[in-house]
């Protein structure tokens, strides 16, 4: 898997990793995250989980490889960022929408929510920097740690890790199938393998159930998707 792969699956709408709706695992445990963060969203692609975050008053810091995903995240949602490069990377920028209805206010049962900025950086995960990102307190993977072979991972957790200030939240959700079974990505994460990769911080299992991942359904692969809280 190299930069082509992805840019050719978004191409061609091969995307059956976007939901196209709020995650349900972050739904029910959006509270652990706190209030008012800047919170990371790794290979974040289009999520709507994005404006999910943003609407709680949230501060969201994406990065993802494909600009074309970007750029699509910002026209789905009508808003017009402001454009610029930083180094390898372009930066996507919103403010917060202000007087305007925020983000996913829809969901919420009273009618009123916050709204907070979206940057999402258009690039290489593994060469943004604490200067291009800014001040880090809060994680939210759903799709980047299972996207990643299994020789990536642990450098990619490795990088995350020195990104997050001490004492930050997160919520990771990985996957769990028999690897032998289908190709990923979407790869299998056992919680054996999660944990040894956050040695050293707390990891909890909030929430676990069936996935619903389409190209598992079609071939008969069982998978459980689970919910982990992580505090750095």
């Amino acid at each position: 898997m190299d930069d082509a792969f992805w840019i050719e699956r978004w191409r061609e709408g091969r995307i059956g990793f976007h939901e196209g709706r709020p995650n349900a695992y972050l739904e029910r445990h959006v509270a652990r995250l706190g209030e008012q963060r800047r919170v990371v969203v790794p290979l974040c692609g289009k999520a709507e989980d994005l404006a999910f975050l943003a609407a709680r008053g949230h501060a969201v810091v994406g990065v993802e490889l494909v600009e074309a995903a970007v750029r699509a995240f910002f026209d789905e949602h009508q808003l017009t960022p402001t454009v610029m490069r930083r180094g390898d990377h372009i930066q996507y920028a919103s403010e917060p929408p202000g007087e305007q209805v925020p983000l996913g206010c829809a969901s919420e049962p009273s009618g009123e929510c916050a709204a907070g900025a979206i940057m999402i950086f258009a690039g290489d995960w593994f060469t943004t920097t604490p200067e291009l990102l800014g001040p880090i307190d809060a994680l939210y993977d759903r799709a980047a740690l299972i996207a990643l072979p299994p020789e990536l991972r642990r450098g990619y957790v490795a990088h995350l890790r020195s990104l997050v200030s001490a004492g930050s939240p997160g919520l990771v959700i990985a996957l769990e199938y028999p690897q032998e079974q289908i190709d990923g990505p979407p790869f299998a994460v056992l919680e054996s393998e999660l944990r040894a990769h956050y040695t050293g911080l707390s990891v909890e299992l909030l929430d676990e159930g069936a996935a619903d991942v389409p190209r598992m359904r079609e071939a008969g692969v069982t998978a459980v998707e689970r919910c982990f809280a992580v505090g750095f």
